[in-house]
C-alpha cells in the first residue's frame, strides 16, 4: 500500500511535469511567434502588402462556393455529410493547393 508520503511524492511530480510542460509550451510558442513570420511569402496586391496566407484564404473560399453548384447539380451534395463541416474543409484543401501551387518554396 502506498502511505501518505508516497502519494504526496507522487502529486508533486506531476505538478512540476505540468509546470514545466507550461513553461515549454510558452517558450516554443514565443520562438515560433519570433521565427514564422519571416517564413511567409508577402503578395504585392495594388501597392499594399498582404500576406500569402491571406489571398489562398480567400481563393479556396470563392472555390468552394464555386463547387456548390456542380455539387448539387450532379446529385451528390446530399450524400457529402454536415454541409456546416464539408465546405469548411474544401476551402482549406482548396487553399492549401492554391499554396502549394504558387507559393512553395522548395
Amino acid at each position: 500500500m502506498l502511505g501518505h508520503g508516497s502519494f504526496r511524492a507522487i502529486f508533486a511530480a506531476v505538478r512540476v511535469g505540468r509546470e514545466f510542460s507550461r513553461i515549454w509550451l510558452a517558450a516554443t510558442s514565443a520562438m515560433a511567434a519570433f521565427a514564422l513570420p519571416g517564413c511567409d511569402p508577402v503578395v504585392n496586391i495594388a501597392g499594399a502588402n498582404f500576406p500569402a496566407w491571406m489571398l489562398c484564404a480567400i481563393l479556396g473560399a470563392i472555390g468552394s462556393a464555386a463547387l456548390n453548384p456542380p455539387l448539387t447539380a450532379i446529385g451528390v451534395e446530399p450524400y457529402l455529410g454536415p454541409r456546416i463541416l464539408i465546405y469548411p474543409c474544401l476551402a482549406f484543401l482548396i487553399g492549401c493547393v492554391v499554396y502549394l501551387i504558387f507559393f512553395n518554396r522548395i
